[in-house]
């Protein structure tokens, strides 16, 4: 059991890693360190694709005096796969950084329970002091350019 898992250290890793990036997405209210989780969560699912894709005295796809046997080099799609998903995980935390500092500034927090509490706040005010709701848009409904049926063209 211990030859296992000294012979396959990086899945206890990837483990460990999707654990705490896990526990950080979920567990946590803060929604910063919910960021963070996700971007560690995410990294244990690159290292664990990278790791599949090697293969023992494999080297890098370049043809060379060894031959043409395809056993001989590493593919190289999954570690052009897991740039592209880098990426474009860049690129989302990005956004939701971006987006965490427009909910700071409107809330001034970034605990999920407060803004949640806030926004439900406002929505019991704005729902006590508006009219009931109806829908609105519908074609020939309190509307004169429209007629029901005509799709809302005038």
């Amino acid at each position: 059991m211990i030859e296992l898992l000294e012979a396959r250290y990086i899945y206890l890793l990837v483990m460990v890693l999707l654990a705490i990036g896990l526990y950080g997405v979920l567990a946590k209210t803060d929604l910063v360190k919910k960021v963070i989780g996700l971007t560690i969560f995410s990294s244990a699912i690159f290292l664990f694709f990278i790791e599949g894709s090697v293969q023992a005295g494999a080297t890098a796809p370049v043809i060379d005096e060894r031959g043409i046997d395809p056993n001989l080099y590493v593919d190289p799609v999954p570690h052009l796969l897991i740039l592209t998903a880098i990426v474009v995980g860049v690129a989302v935390i990005g956004v939701a950084l971006s987006l965490l500092v427009r909910v700071y500034r409107a809330h001034g927090t970034f605990d999920e329970s407060v803004i949640a509490e806030r926004l439900a706040e406002a929505d019991r005010a704005a729902g006590a002091t508006s009219a009931p709701d109806r829908s609105p848009g519908l074609p020939g409904e309190d509307d004169p350019g429209t007629a029901p049926g005509d799709g809302g063209t005038a």
